[in-house]
Order: structure tokens, then C-alpha cells, then sequence
């Protein structure tokens, strides 16, 4: 329930922010979001209601999904990797750089 209930509240945030004007209230509704999906991952796994996927540590029928785990390890490296593009973006726009393709003048 506590998990569901903290997916909500970072769901409604990021949903927010990203609404909001601005590059970098984008970016952090993104990390927002990132997160909420993050934690719907990890408890999608089973982890409270079994046991660690350690090998050797016991029957493995009882043992906890390590696949969504690998999950949230992939998703964070991606959302770090877009947090850090995003940032860049919204810094080259603060100091007046073109940022994407220019418009062609008339």
C-alpha cells in the first residue's frame, strides 16, 4: 500500500512539472516520473512477499523476480542519461545557444 500510495504522489508531481513551463521543471517531473515508474518496478517483482534472489540462499521457488529488478537498474541508467541531456539543453538555452535546428529566415 505504501508503495502505491508514493507511485501516486510522484506520478501527480511529475505530472505537474512537466506540464509547467520551463526546461527545467520539465526535467525534474521527468526524474519524477522516473522514479515512480522505478518503484512500480521493484514491487512488481515480489521482493516483500519472498525471499532475496540470492543463488544458494534457499528454494528458488521462493525467491523474488530478479528480473524487474534488472529492470530498474537499466531504467535508472536511461533517465540518468536523459536527466543529463535534458540539463545540458536547458543550460545551453539559459546562456543564448541554438539548441536545435535553425529556422530558415524569410
Amino acid at each position: 500500500m505504501t508503495a502505491a500510495v508514493a507511485v501516486g504522489v510522484l506520478v501527480a508531481g511529475g505530472v505537474y512539472l512537466v506540464l509547467c513551463p520551463g526546461l527545467v521543471r520539465v526535467t525534474f517531473g521527468f526524474v519524477l516520473l522516473g522514479h515512480a515508474v522505478n518503484i512500480l518496478l521493484v514491487t512488481s517483482g515480489g521482493l516483500t512477499r519472498r525471499a532475496a534472489p540470492l543463488a544458494g540462499s534457499g528454494d528458488p521457488a521462493q525467491m523474488a523476480d530478479p528480473l524487474p529488478q534488472a529492470f530498474v537498474l537499466t531504467a535508472i541508467v536511461i533517465t540518468f542519461g536523459i536527466t543529463v541531456y535534458l540539463l545540458a539543453l536547458a543550460g545551453a538555452e539559459h546562456h543564448g545557444e541554438p539548441t536545435g535546428p535553425e529556422e530558415p529566415s524569410s
